[in-house]
C-alpha cells in the first residue's frame, strides 16, 4: 500500500486514531438570542435572514436553503451598513443594464 492510501474501509467520517495527536475538546455552544427573523422565497430557494446577538455582539445570519441543503454566511453588525450599500448598488446596476441572452 502506498503511504497516502487508506484502507478501503476508511470513510471520511471516521478518522484513524493516532495516539500522538492532541485531542481537542468539543466546541462550546455560545448562547444566541434571536432578535428578528424573516424568510423570502425566490424561485426554488428560500433565504432566511436572522438578526442575532451573542456575547461577542450582534450579527446577521443569512441562510440559503435549496431542497434541504443549507449554506450560511454571517455578517457582523459592524458591516451591515456597508453590506446593505453594496447590495443596493448591485440592484441598481442590475436594473440599469440589459440582460445578455445566450
Amino acid at each position: 500500500m502506498i503511504s497516502n492510501e487508506r484502507p478501503s474501509s476508511y470513510s471520511p467520517r471516521q478518522r484513524p486514531q493516532n495516539n500522538n495527536q492532541r485531542h481537542s475538546s468539543p466546541k462550546r455552544e455560545i448562547p444566541e438570542e434571536t432578535i428578528r427573523t424573516e424568510r423570502v422565497q425566490i424561485e426554488r430557494k428560500t433565504f432566511i435572514l436572522t438578526l442575532k446577538e451573542n456575547p461577542r455582539g450582534r450579527f446577521l445570519r443569512i441562510t440559503e436553503d435549496v431542497n434541504g441543503r443549507r449554506d450560511n454566511i454571517i455578517i457582523p453588525s459592524t458591516g451591515l451598513e456597508e453590506f446593505s450599500s453594496l447590495v443596493a448598488e448591485m440592484v441598481k446596476t442590475s436594473d440599469e443594464t440589459e440582460p445578455k441572452l445566450t
